[in-house]
């Protein structure tokens, strides 16, 4: 048996230390996961709960790319995440379980096209246009490890100017706690990167800005949004 068209070349990302490529299968993200942020757009984190969404995997791109801005927006922005990287799945995961998924963690940009995003809200429609079109989700290397990072700074930085910076530990869900959560969702598999959420700072990016990510004791991640 063939395919009927040239076969999609899977999507992945580099390891750090090694040749290797770690092949993106699918990609979740978790929402309103910081108290701050979820509060800056307007959430209010005591009465609402972190929630899932995704990219699709081919929306995934390297450290150092050169992004073409996206079309049909005015108001993209910049969110900075922990990315969890997993090695093995599985549904209805406990703790122990879900810890022993971990291959690694990087960091991750959540591109989002702010003003169609809050058009679907207004709206009552879904955000995949907002959240999942192309390259919208910039991953840096994954540092293999057994236990993600539970503390620690995480920042972005817009040409030179930090814009966003918080602490790993003002998640509220932790790693561990989102796998729970997403494994009672979906079976997760290898393959899946996680993001884990955006601490408050999120604001709009525009063409030839240059974006430095960073999460303490990771691969940093850079980017570079080109003109249209």
């Amino acid at each position: 048996m063939g395919f009927v068209i040239p076969e999609c070349p899977p999507s992945s990302v580099a390891v750090h230390g090694t040749s290797d490529r770690f092949p993106v299968r699918r990609i979740f993200c978790v929402g309103s996961n910081y108290a701050a942020h979820a509060r800056e757009m307007g959430r209010n984190p005591s009465a609402e709960a972190p929630f899932f969404f995704s990219k699709p995997a081919d929306a995934v791109c390297e450290n150092g790319s050169s992004i073409p801005f996206p079309s049909v927006t005015s108001n993209l922005h910049h969110e900075v995440e922990l990315v969890l990287a997993l090695k093995a799945g599985g549904e209805g995961l406990d703790e122990q379980a879900a810890g022993a998924c971990l291959f690694g963690c990087a960091v991750g940009i959540d591109l989002t096209r702010r003003d169609l995003q809050a058009e679907a809200k207004s709206m009552g429609r879904p955000w995949d246009m907002a959240k999942g079109f192309d390259l919208s989700a910039p991953v840096g290397t994954i540092m293999p490890m057994e236990t993600a990072p539970l503390r620690g700074a995480i920042q972005l930085a817009v040409n030179g100017r930090v814009r966003q910076d918080g602490k790993l530990e003002d998640m509220i869900l932790g790693p561990v706690g989102i796998l729970v959560h997403l494994s009672r969702l979906v079976r997760l598999s290898p393959g899946d990167l996680i993001f884990t959420g955006t601490p408050e700072g999120v604001a709009a990016l525009q063409p030839g800005d240059k974006v430095h990510a960073s999460i303490e004791g990771l691969p940093a991640l850079e980017i570079t949004l080109a003109s249209r």
